[in-house]
């Protein structure tokens, strides 16, 4: 296979200037990764994030790709997938919102909830049924901690997140035995330009730190992967604390 031991030789990124996908872009490219698809609005951001990863050696392309677009999705997808076999697909594409005003403005809200989740599930679909006609692949979906369990400082991107993790988790199943992976990473608070003002929380991460746990994880083949670790046993402790105690805490 050509993406065995988790070191695929072609990767295609949706969400192409998302800044743990480009550390894991650079992970890959440092060890086997020759081809890369990065997809995204066309932006001079995108364009730059290509050039960076071509010094590395990479064969990079941009592609034309909007979250909030899916009818055009297959179309779009499917012209990648025919330029030839892709044995990586990272979904690393998401908007964070802003709670207060999303609340308030039920169209922001609905906006998150369509980036994260709708156009998910869309380019989801398209690139599990790809992967699946070539016989082997491995869909990597940037899910969060924050969809484990709703909580109120930000329950609308929560809620987009615990739909995308339940949806990956019910695809990888769907794909079971097919030759096709699906992994879903779980990150706590990464540090990026997404969460760039926001108050840091602990057990905070790096981009280089999930783009590591990402490689580790398709070695293993694993179908889960928390960023750090220790937030599996975190996390599986707030699942079952009472809601009226939940509700209270400082989180």
């Amino acid at each position: 296979m050509k993406d065995a031991f988790g070191a695929p030789q072609s990767m295609l990124v949706l969400g192409g200037t998302s800044e743990i996908a480009l550390a894991t872009a650079r992970r890959l490219i440092a060890r086997r990764t020759r081809t890369v698809w990065l997809a995204g609005r066309p932006s001079p951001a995108l364009e730059t994030a290509a050039a960076d990863l071509r010094v590395l050696g990479a064969d990079v392309r941009t592609v034309a790709f909007d979250a909030l677009d899916p009818d055009a999705h297959e179309i779009t997808l499917g012209k990648v997938f025919a330029e030839g076999d892709i044995d990586l697909v990272l979904l690393a594409f998401g908007v964070l919102g802003n709670q207060s005003r999303d609340e308030n403005e039920p169209g922001s809200a609905v906006r998150v909830a369509q980036t994260n989740y709708t156009g998910a599930v869309s380019s989801g679909l398209v690139c599990a049924r790809a992967l699946q006609a070539q016989g082997h692949g491995s869909l990597v979906v940037l899910s969060s901690v924050a969809g484990e369990r709703a909580r109120r400082a930000n329950f609308i991107y929560g809620s987009s997140k615990a739909g995308l993790d339940a949806f990956a988790q019910g695809l990888g199943d769907a794909l079971h035995g097919t030759g096709v992976h699906v992994m879903v990473v779980r990150p706590g608070f990464v540090r990026t330009r997404m969460t760039t003002g926001l108050p840091e929380a602990p057990l905070a991460t790096t981009p280089e730190a999930v783009a590591t746990a990402i490689e580790t994880g398709l070695r293993r083949r694993s179908e889960t992967v928390w960023v750090p670790g220790a937030l599996r046993v975190v996390m599986s402790a707030l699942r079952h604390v009472p809601r009226a105690v939940f509700r209270r805490l400082p989180i």
